[in-house]
């Protein structure tokens, strides 16, 4: 008997059907023994309805207030599935963030979690009841309804799964486990077995949408057993995140392509070439809340400099719109903007132990006329900043560079 937590996302709990699907599926897993606690997301498209609905109120929503309306999506799924796992003859408690007590920040629309009460959890789970959460949510100490971002579910679920030190984490989606990239662009690409927190972070964080980033962040940092499974299919072990051993570092040196086209690129250009300036600039978007990711800072030429650096797509008139103070504060010459980037990226700890990735990267796009406009790279990642009306062609010719189509031996 196992202590396990499963998260279904949208699509799979999209309508009454699916929602019986779900309750089919951990009526079996109760049946088996195992305690259960089941993280659902709103259905698939409510959360999108809500927050039309509030802008169609109010054209920058309250962020307080869009919390507690977005909220909701997930109450109702949380009920129907206790209904549906009722009428399967099993006991099931439902309970939204703030009745679970998952006490986060007050950063309204993407708080962190900061603990978890796991006591009623518990009572249920040791009195046979399957226990019903609803994810993406939890209350701040003041008592505000708050949500973690979207995705927000995934990290529920992880964070119940390290506060109960559970056996497994389950995150069931509308695919069957994490892939060397994604099958609607590249029909070779393969399910992965296994992929280590190190890589999944890295793909999570470039753009791959299986899982929300900080869930991975979470299962890391507190050693929570993750699998990727589809809620579609029965059977199978989807893909297993796990710790890196030493017995995999002769693995393929690549474990998967990931890429995001919501990318946009600032420079800001005949900034002061000085100590400080970079701080000057970045300070103020910081500040704002916009995640920087991929800088670059030109050599400087008669006391002057470029700054260019990458931010979300729905952050760029905001970034504008504060470089253009920095423009008047520092006296640099001018700021453009370009919503046209992505980002395409080899992640894989075999990096670490084999040289010339960058090579065969930078040879196999420019063999395809693709110029490159920006890198970064860590220990086992290398991104490049591309046209966007390049990205899926750039994503299928790496693939194919880097035998990922290829079973591992």
């Amino acid at each position: 008997m196992a202590l396990i937590v499963q998260k279904y996302g949208g699509t799979s709990v999209g309508n009454p059907e699916r929602i019986k699907n779900v309750a089919r599926r951990v009526a079996r897993a109760h049946a088996e023994g195992h305690k259960l606690v089941v993280v659902v997301s709103a259905m698939s498209g409510e959360t999108n309805r809500l927050v039309a609905l509030a802008k169609e109120v109010q054209a920058n929503p309250d962020p307080r207030e869009l919390d507690v309306v977005i909220s909701t999506g997930e109450q109702v799924t949380i009920g129907l599935l206790s209904m549906a796992l009722q009428a399967e003859g099993i006991k099931a408690r439902s309970y939204t963030g703030p009745q679970v007590r998952i006490l986060t920040d007050s950063s309204f629309t993407k708080a962190r979690i900061l603990k978890i009460d796991e006591d009623r959890m518990r009572k249920d789970l040791d009195e046979g009841c399957v226990v019903v959460v609803a994810g993406f949510q939890g209350v701040d100490d003041a008592g505000n309804i708050t949500t973690l971002g979207r995705g927000g579910s995934d990290t529920t679920g992880v964070a119940l799964a390290a506060a109960l030190r559970a056996d497994e984490c389950q995150i069931y989606t509308d695919v069957d486990g994490v892939y060397t990239t994604d099958p609607r662009i590249v029909p070779e690409a393969r399910k992965l077995d296994r992929i280590t927190f190190e890589e999944m972070l890295e793909m999570a964080s470039l753009g791959s949408k299986v899982l929300q980033i900080r869930s991975v962040e979470f299962a890391g940092k507190y050693k929570v057993k993750l699998r990727v499974l589809s809620s579609f299919q029965d059977g199978g072990e989807g893909t297993l995140i796990t710790f890196e051993e030493d017995t995999k570092m002769e693995q393929p040196i690549i474990s998967g392509i990931a890429f995001n086209r919501d990318e946009a690129k600032l420079t800001i250009q005949g900034v002061p070439d000085r100590p400080g300036i970079a701080y000057q600039i970045l300070g103020p978007v910081a500040e704002a809340n916009i995640d920087v990711d991929m800088i670059i800072q030109n050599v400087g030429q008669d006391g002057s400099t470029d700054f260019s650096f990458t931010v979300p797509r729905g952050e760029m008139d905001r970034a504008m719109s504060i470089l253009e103070g920095v423009k008047t504060h520092t006296g640099a010459r001018e700021v453009h903007g370009d919503r046209t980037m992505a980002k395409v990226s080899v992640v894989g700890v075999g990096m670490r132990s084999h040289v010339g990735v960058a090579s065969r990267m930078f040879r196999t796009l420019a063999e395809e006329g693709i110029n490159i406009q920006m890198i970064s790279t860590s220990e086992i990642k290398i991104s490049v900043a591309i046209d966007e009306k390049y990205l899926e062609l750039a994503v299928r010719v790496l693939h194919k560079a880097f035998e990922l189509d290829q079973t591992a031996a």
